[in-house]
């Protein structure tokens, strides 16, 4: 679905901005009083967890919720910058200019299957736009009771800012190189008792990072309404549009079988740099509609629907193998490599869901429950044309060569449809003061059809599947909790239709993950801990080859991740620390491979660290100044482990004004990301039958002041 021409530029929205900000004076008192977000909302109420307003210190699972001040100060700017903030998230294959991955606790995440917008499934593969996301919250552990179908691991909650209250903000930010943004985020309540509330949210950036030949532009406008109609009744209504148009940039590989020195390699080298190269554009439509209406009893009703519809144009200079050395998952040992022109324009998505939910607190057999239930129903299209994937010459990783473009559209794309209906049921049982017991039930009824652009490769194939969730939790104290969970996930998957698969088009029996955890959580006064211990096992599919190149696609083995999480928030007078570290044993188990049994998958480290703390010196009031470390140990390049990549250590510095003025508010930030210039390789995915290798991003500045009314 073509989407309406939408367009401004940064002097227009720079002068909206102003305009905003300095005008409408009847808004500025109603504004004047603003609230400052801190790093204790990491132990806010989780949405996404599926039991109302529970603090996250009290729930039986675990999770991170990162908003307000926390993602500013950090100077996140895409999904992949939180990795910085919590060790149980990393990279997985992050691209500058494309869309972001994430893997938490070992397993990358699933970008069609393991987001959410405001608790509804969205398809992740786009550039998601920060300037009306109010948090962003991230559940960990097996996710089916959030999900029917999702990669293990955890899931991702984009919560949309709604007008709560009277804002009058506008920002502008700098980035080295001369990357520039403006924002500005207006929200008011009007009407009698104020039942009907707006809020406006518009961005532009101009993007010229470090890196080479990688300018571009990105731009977001959202606007958010509700109706309070009366005494328990709520209607919200948002819609969102984005727009980002910025090349790619591949990775860097193996030289044969040589890891090359990340301290000889500069990170601002494009190898997506031909004269030929364009852009990846990412656009993108959003609108939600929700009715809230509380019933009797203390019931609540909740119908809550959403359509997205995304259009993309993918291309890149792409970089693959080499064939001088007959070798296809790495670059040759003289640093040349194959290269590819690859172009898929206008792809385009489109997700709708539509959520029908009933809770409340009934009493039952004189139990106390905390009780919801509802169905889901999602439907997913995409539909491309043909595709340019097409050899161009030779490469070389200095990024100096040079060849002729072949945008032939020589290759067919895949369409797909899917929908599915999940019921779904969890209940919360007060056993005692102490006890509580938790439990959950989800039922997927799914249908899956693939074609190729021809009409040929066609399949399809539909399963139903129940995935159950328990957990009980003990109030050791009015500060601590200790809970034990077990639940299941589930994953489906097809074998391509071609013609070396001896079963091609066929339908895997589902994939079911399986996790234990065992968790203690302590919150009070002005500390926050959490020990969590997990196994997650999560079953693979698998291509087995035979010497005539025949593959049989089955399941095969399976991922084991054992792990243990801790997390401590602490603040006392001037003082804030903000830590949280993750140790990982991931191996590959039982497969017909032998060589792989007991090996590390690749790009998981086996130990992580997170750091963060600030200090407000007395003597300025308004000041603080803060330091951040992020640690990741070593990582595997390829599945039989024979190369490792080494660990590193970056240190990223910054520091936040508050200047109160008589009816206004200015804050002053500063920043410095990777203050020692560390040259290491970031992250090291086996990905698309390739290993790649991206590096640390050089040492980068920025600056940014934003003013309240």
């Amino acid at each position: 679905m073509a989407s309406a021409p939408f367009r401004f530029s940064l002097h227009s929205l720079a002068a909206a901005a102003a305009a905003c900000v300095l005008g409408l004076p009847a808004w500025a008192q109603q504004a004047a009083q603003t609230v400052e977000i801190t790093g204790r909302t990491l132990q806010a109420a989780p949405g996404i967890g599926g039991f109302g307003e529970l603090p996250l210190s009290r729930a039986p699972f675990a999770g991170t919720v990162l908003g307000g001040t926390a993602l500013l100060d950090a100077g996140v700017e895409r999904l992949s910058d939180i990795t910085r903030l919590d060790a149980s998230l990393s990279d997985a294959y992050n691209s500058d200019g494309y869309w972001s991955f994430l893997s938490v606790r070992g397993y990358t995440l699933d970008n069609r299957f393991n987001y959410r917008r405001d608790g509804l499934p969205i398809n992740a593969e786009t550039s998601i736009g920060m300037a009306n996301k109010e948090r962003i919250e991230v559940f960990k552990g097996t996710s089916g009771i959030q999900a029917g179908t999702s990669a293990p691991g955890g899931l991702v909650n984009f919560v949309v800012k709604r007008p709560d209250a009277a804002v009058r903000s506008a920002s502008l930010e700098w980035r080295e190189q001369g990357s520039i943004g403006v924002s500005t985020d207006l929200s008011q309540r009007f009407g009698a008792q104020e039942a009907f509330g707006l809020r406006v949210n518009a961005a532009y950036d101009h993007l010229d990072p470090q890196v080479r030949s990688l300018e571009g532009h990105r731009r977001q406008l959202a606007v958010a309404g509700d109706w309070r109609i009366a005494p328990g009744t709520l209607v919200e209504a948002e819609f969102e549009h984005s727009r980002q148009s910025q090349p790619s940039v591949p990775g860097f590989s193996l030289l044969g079988d040589s890891l090359p020195s990340a301290r000889r390699i500069d990170p601002r080298t494009n190898l997506n740099n031909q004269p030929w190269s364009l852009p990846v554009v990412m656009e993108g439509n959003t609108a939600s509609l929700r009715l809230q209406q509380q019933l009797g009893s203390g019931w609540r009703f909740t119908a809550h629907g959403m359509t997205q519809h995304l259009s993309t144009d993918d291309r890149l200079a792409y970089p693959y193998g080499c064939s001088a050395e007959d070798r296809y998952d790495r670059y040759c040992s003289d640093g040349s490599f194959d290269l590819y022109d690859f172009r898929s324009d206008n792809e385009r998505r489109r997700s709708d869901a539509l959520d029908f939910s009933l809770a409340g607190s009934p009493v039952l057999a004189g139990l106390r429950h905390q009780f919801s239930t509802g169905v889901l129903f999602t439907r997913y299209k995409s539909r491309a044309q043909g595709q340019a994937y097409n050899y161009t010459g030779t490469g070389h990783i200095d990024g100096t060569a040079v060849t002729e473009p072949a945008p032939e559209l020589t290759d067919e794309n895949t369409e797909r449809d899917e929908r599915s209906t999940e019921l779904y049921l969890r209940d919360m049982v007060q056993l005692s003061a102490d006890w509580r017991l938790w439990a959950g039930l989800r039922h997927t009824r799914l249908h899956r059809d693939s074609v190729r652009t021809d009409g040929s490769r066609a399949t399809g194939y539909g399963q139903s599947e129940t995935l159950p969730w328990l957990a009980a939790s003990w109030q050791w104290t009015p500060a601590t909790v200790v809970y034990a969970s077990w639940g299941q996930g589930l994953e489906s998957d097809v074998v391509p239709n071609r013609s070396f698969y001896v079963n091609a088009g066929q339908a895997l029996p589902a994939l079911k993950s399986r996790q234990t955890e065992l968790g203690i959580k302590h919150e009070r006064d002005d500390v926050s801990a959490s020990l969590v211990a997990f196994q997650i096992d999560r079953p693979r599919a698998a291509d087995l080859c035979d010497a005539d190149d025949q593959c049989l696609r089955r399941p095969d083995g399976s991922a084991r991740h054992r792990g243990l999480e801790a997390a401590l928030g602490w603040s006392h007078g001037p003082w804030q620390l903000r830590g949280s570290a993750m140790w990982l044993q991931a191996r590959l188990r039982n497969s017909s491979d032998d060589s792989l049994n007991g090996n590390r998958p690749t790009n998981v480290p086996p130990r992580s660290f997170r750091l963060a703390g600030s200090y407000a010196p007395a003597a300025l009031p308004g000041l603080q100044l803060q330091a951040g470390l992020v640690h990741e140990a070593d990582k595997m390049v390829l599945d039989d482990n024979s190369i490792a990549n080494p660990g590193w250590t970056t240190v990223n510095l910054g520091a936040r004004y508050v200047q109160r003025l008589s009816r206004s508010q200015l804050t002053w930030r500063v920043g410095v990301d990777n203050v020692g210039d560390k040259r290491a390789w970031r992250e090291s995915p086996f990905q698309f039958g390739h290993a790649y290798l991206y590096p640390l991003a050089p040492r980068t500045f920025r600056a940014s002041i934003q003013l309240d009314l």
